[in-house]
């Protein structure tokens, strides 16, 4: 166990906070085994219908630690034990991406490298109109990882995928909502209250339909054809009908109240 993540569950809503801010909540193996693994157990965990993944002391995450690269940090493994170890905790990224429930990133000051990654792996990102990101990579003679790259172009296209990687530029949250990279950029000092907010309503709703309607525009993000997606929302669409939430929304609506979900 390590106190450099901190983990809070209310009311459905987990939340994640990488807490170095010493560092800009840089990584450490450390907080990202223990990230891995408490994401691998709210995946498959009925009480958790929600993430949240934010940053302690106004920063979100600078991603890999550079001074702990310059010290040598690792070196005494072989390279492929290094690379073994890495790709392991990368799971983090698929995790955030995959698992059937809504995972919201709320990021204030910096997000960068594999900070920005994460942040890119969640399905909505809330931001800070003055916060700063950055792929970094380049700027420190590394490639990347945990997924920028992939989810980079899903989102934005390759052409500038490859521009934002290549060239490293610094954005501001509101550059980043402007061109798309961040959901939304509210006013410096509101996004944990916007985030929260927004995870405690998505937490609230039908949450295995939400789960489907991820898994919908994964298979689309996959490159499947029409007709496979066709079938798969047939079947997530039939699926959805026979469940306790649909049943109650439908209820809410005739008797004009807020439905009130059991994720069942």
């Amino acid at each position: 166990m390590t106190d450099e993540l901190l983990i809070e569950q209310a009311d459905g809503l987990l939340t994640l906070t990488m807490n170095r801010p010493e560092r800009r909540n840089a990584f450490t193996p450390a907080m990202v085994t223990l990230m891995r693994d408490v994401l691998a157990n709210a995946t498959a965990d009925p009480s958790v219908r929600a993430v949240m993944l934010t940053g302690a002391g106004g920063h979100f995450c600078a991603g890999g630690d550079v001074k702990a690269m310059n010290e040598g940090a690792g070196l005494d493994l072989s390279y492929g034990e290094r690379q073994h170890r890495l790709r392991d905790r990368m799971a983090v990224s698929a995790y955030l991406h995959d698992m059937p429930k809504p995972t919201i990133a709320a990021i204030d000051g910096a997000a960068a490298g594999a900070g920005l990654s994460i942040a890119l792996a969640c399905d909505i990102r809330i931001c800070a109109d003055n916060s700063k990101l950055t792929t970094a990579f380049a700027k420190v003679g590394l490639s990347g990882d945990f997924g920028g790259t992939y989810f980079l172009t899903q989102i934005l296209g390759a052409g500038r995928a490859r521009e934002l990687y290549l060239t490293s530029p610094v954005l501001s949250g509101s550059e980043a909502a402007a061109i798309g990279l961040v959901s939304r950029a509210v006013p410096a000092g509101s996004v944990q209250d916007t985030a929260r907010a927004l995870a405690q309503s998505l937490a609230a709703g039908p949450t295995l339909t939400l789960g489907r309607i991820k898994q919908n525009i994964a298979m689309a993000e996959s490159g499947a054809s029409l007709a496979t997606c066709l079938d798969n929302e047939a079947r997530n669409h039939m699926a959805s009908t026979i469940t306790n939430d649909h049943q109650e929304a439908a209820a809410a609506f005739v008797e004009k109240r807020q439905p009130r979900f059991t994720a069942s």
